[in-house]
């Protein structure tokens, strides 16, 4: 589906304007000092969840009934998992399906989102050997003795 993107102060002075575009297409409201804003027609958005829900519900079954082969399909759907260690490449695939299903199912889909973004960057980490050392410790020592600060009550 294609988008269209109008300014939102375009749309606080005349709405007019810009409701017409949703016949063809989603509309991104840009704010400058906020997160952007979607309007769609509602069913666009219900055939989206919709699809979204069959399509979750489908891989979780996948992923019961042969976890390598969902694993494939996730892993060549988001390539950057090749660079997790085996062990966490499950953990990761059983986290995002879990989240994908559940954000189906209630159309909350920020817990995923962010498992996503983690799971990337936790990826992103593993792909520099030195960094991935260096992130799995030893530690040296506790760091130095902060004392408490004035007026605190122990």
């Amino acid at each position: 589906m294609a988008t269209k993107s109008f300014p939102y102060s375009a749309f606080l002075r005349g709405p007019s304007q810009v409701l017409p575009s949703l016949d063809d297409a989603d509309v991104v409201l840009e704010r400058r000092d906020d997160e952007n804003l979607v309007l769609m027609r509602a069913e666009r958005f219900e055939a989206g969840a919709a699809t979204l829900r069959i399509a979750a519900r489908a891989l979780a079954i996948l992923a019961r009934r042969n976890s390598d082969l969902a694993e494939e399909v996730l892993a060549e759907e988001l390539p950057w998992t090749t660079w997790l260690p085996e062990s966490e490449r499950h953990a990761c695939v059983r986290e995002l399906l879990g989240h994908l299903m559940a954000g189906a199912d209630t159309g909350e889909l920020v817990p995923f989102s962010r498992a996503l973004t983690s799971w990337r960057s936790t990826a992103v980490a593993w792909s520099d050997p030195q960094l991935a050392r260096d992130l799995q410790g030893p530690f040296p020592g506790d760091g130095a003795e902060v004392p408490r600060p004035l007026g605190e009550s122990a």
